[in-house]
This record gives C-alpha cells, structure tokens and sequence, in this order.
C-alpha cells in the first residue's frame, strides 16, 4: 500500500509484447467517460510519443465496476492503470491494492487540482488518485422563457436575486424552477456554502452533522427554493426524468449538469436554441454556489508489473495538453483551475468550469458507500418539504448517517 514508484525497478516494466520487447500495458476506461475517437486519438499519439510503451484500452461498465475493481486488485493479474470514480477512491484504498503516488503530485502539478478530484483522492494523508476529468451541476434555463419575464440571467450572482428572478419567472403559467424534493447532491452544495457538511471526522469516528445550524440553513435555502416550482417532494431528479419535464412544459430552470441540456432538445427539438446555462448562484457576487464534483482519479494498483510505464500514462492523460484536448473534446471541466479558460467556447462547460472551482466531494471515507446504499438524506428532505420539523428530522437522518458510516469500522 505504501510502495512507491521510487521503488520499482526498471526491471518491472521489462514484460513486453512478441513484436518486439514493447512494453504494453492494460488500461481500464469505463463506458462513455471519452468517446472512441478522443481514446484513438490519445492512444494514437501517446504511442508516438512513447514508442517503447502499447497501449491496449478495455472498457468497462459502471455497473457492478465496484466489486470487479476490488477483485482485481486483490489478484496477481490486474491492469495497469483504473479509471475509478472520484469518490470511490477511499474505498479501493483501503484495500492496500493502490499504489501511494503522494510523491509525484507536484510533478503532475498538483498545486492547481480542483479539490472536488483531488481531496477524494487521499486516503489517509496518501495520494492514490490522480484527477482525470470533472463534472457538476449548473443552472440550465429557457432564454424565451427569461426574456418575456424580463430576467436577465447573467445578472444572477447571488441567492437572493436568483430567489427573486425565479419569483418573476413564476407566472403565467410557467414553473419558475423544477426542482425534485430528494435531489441531495444539490442540498449539499447549499450545506457547504453555509460552512457545514455531510458528516465530520474525530478520533477515526464519523458522525452525521445534517443537524447543525449551518446544515440546517442549507436545508432552509432548498426548501424555499423547491417552493417556487411544482417538483415532487418525495422523488429525485430521476424520478420522472427532469429533462423530460422540462422538455414537455413551460419550465424556466432546472439543475443539471450540461448534458441535461441536450436531453431537453432531443425529446423537444423546437427548443434548440432556447437553452442556457450559468453557474449555482452563492451567498455573495464574488463567490459562486458550492457544487458536488462528479468525475473520474486514474489509480495504479500495486499489483501492476509495470507501474513507471503506467505512471507515464497517468502523467500524460492528466497533463495539461491532453486535458485542454479532452475538456473541448467533452465538455468536461479541466482537472486544474489553470485550464478553466479550455472551456471557454462551451457555454456549458464555462458555467461548470466555474462552479467547479467552488468544488467539494461527498465525505472521504469507505463507510459514506453504505450511506448512499439506504440514503436517509433523501428521506429527511422528503419529511421537511412535506412539513416535518427541521431540526428533529435532521437529528433523526444525522443519526441514521453515523450509524451507517460506522457500521464496517
């Protein structure tokens, strides 16, 4: 577990292919995290770049990608290089299968991370993921719908006036915001603006903290916001598809990531055009909306035979000439704040990329995996929108998360 790549001998990386002494190594990617032409192309010129090491790319499924990662890595003949979700990273670390790479982080240029990769990453004070690509939510709204309630949405900076437009919004017929009861990821952001979280760490014990007074102000903002629309308040954002609902009605808003955007127009085309985007409003102007940060560490296990070849792709995916590559290639947001202007062309990629500096990750510890299996922050939000008393609600869900999250310890 605490192996460096300091210590691997050339001699590890000497396993070639029969068509000439090239090194080749194993890559998990997962499905659709790039598209076939960005990995042709990265595979293409990484092997001209490095003509002594091969590349061979087997995609995988996030379903199920927990356990086959986990078995892989307590075997003798794992990959070279993982993808792995960022916040599954502490998961896979506790295992001892992931090599320490805390001492190449200010080679890869650490120092410029986003934190939302970055801090899912470490493991007991150990860097074992490396940042790939990022993702979060933003605000996707109907300009025509904007523009006949004369709101200008670049003007939108804070929480108040974002309350306000969506109050104007709210007339004629038209949902100022659609916004589910249970969409969790979104109440998180609001908590961390407040300066609260999840669940905190002491004396190597986790405890849920929805019942603290900065939580609770985050669990206020949500409601009042969920209020000016006519989203359930027993469903998430999955339950009905919230891209549909905006496609088949008036909806002036919803929070999504920018993809959601293209869902609208496929199952509405008469609203291309008519979508835009801008990042979570903050507190204040000068600060946007804190954000969950979705997206993808590359790891290398410890089993691999070839861990200085596989560190040089590592180094390469996630440096900064293949990142501005993959951010226009995806949308996605860079894995560096200093590559934030990449996205610059991409209306909804900008208005990630700035959110994204403003990033956070759920808590980083293997036991939150058994928080989101039975989620009690889904059922909290529920029984305050539908009138239950905050502060009891919450101590019950904080309860419930400490109980989870200390279940394997």
């Amino acid at each position: 577990m605490t192996a460096g790549l300091s210590a691997c001998s050339s001699s590890s990386d000497t396993s070639g292919d029969s068509s000439g002494g090239n090194t080749t190594i194993d890559v998990w990617l997962m499905r659709d995290s790039v598209s076939a032409q960005f990995q042709n192309e990265f595979v293409k010129g990484f092997e001209t770049a490095h003509p002594d090491i091969k590349v061979k790319v087997q995609i995988q499924e996030w379903d199920g990608i927990g356990e086959k990662v986990t078995a892989a890595l307590a075997s003798n003949d794992a990959p070279d290089v993982i993808e792995t979700g960022n916040t599954q990273v502490a998961q896979f670390a506790q295992s001892g299968g992931l090599l320490d790479l805390s001492d190449k982080v200010d080679g890869l240029g650490g120092k410029n991370w986003l934190k939302g990769l970055a801090e899912p990453g470490v493991y007991e004070g150990k860097q074992y993921g490396i940042p790939y690509y990022a993702a979060n939510r933003v605000v996707i709204y109907r300009t025509d719908l904007f523009k006949e309630a004369g709101v200008d949405a670049t003007a939108i900076k804070t929480r108040d006036q974002w309350i306000a437009a969506t109050k104007k919004l709210n007339t004629g017929g038209t949902q100022g915001i659609y916004l589910p009861g249970q969409n969790w990821y979104t109440l998180a952001g609001f908590v961390w603006d407040e300066g609260g979280d999840l669940a905190t760490e002491s004396g190597g014990k986790w405890k849920g903290t929805l019942d603290s007074p900065e939580a609770i102000r985050g669990m206020e903002f949500y409601e009042k916001l969920q209020a000016l629309g006519k989203g359930p308040r027993d469903s998430d954002e999955a339950n009905p598809p919230q891209a549909d609902v905006m496609a088949k009605g008036k909806v002036a808003q919803v929070i999504s990531t920018p993809g959601g955007a293209n869902v609208v127009i496929q199952n509405n085309p008469a609203l291309k055009g008519k979508l835009g985007f801008f990042p979570i409003p903050g507190k204040a102007a000068d600060k946007p909306g804190a954000v969950f940060t979705g997206g993808s560490d590359l790891v290398i296990p410890t089993a691999s035979t070839k861990q200085d070849a596989a560190y040089t792709f590592v180094k390469e995916l996630t440096g900064d000439t293949w990142q501005k590559k993959l951010a226009v290639a995806m949308s996605y947001v860079p894995n560096k704040t200093t590559l934030a202007s990449a996205v610059a062309a991409d209306p909804g990629a900008a208005a990630m990329a700035v959110g994204a500096a403003q990033g956070h990750a759920t808590p980083n510890t293997p036991g939150w995996a058994a928080v989101e299996a039975k989620n009690p922050i889904k059922d909290y939000m529920t029984a305050v929108l539908t009138g239950g008393d905050i502060q009891k609600k919450a101590a019950t869900a904080s309860e419930a998360i400490t109980a989870a999250m200390n279940s394997g310890s």
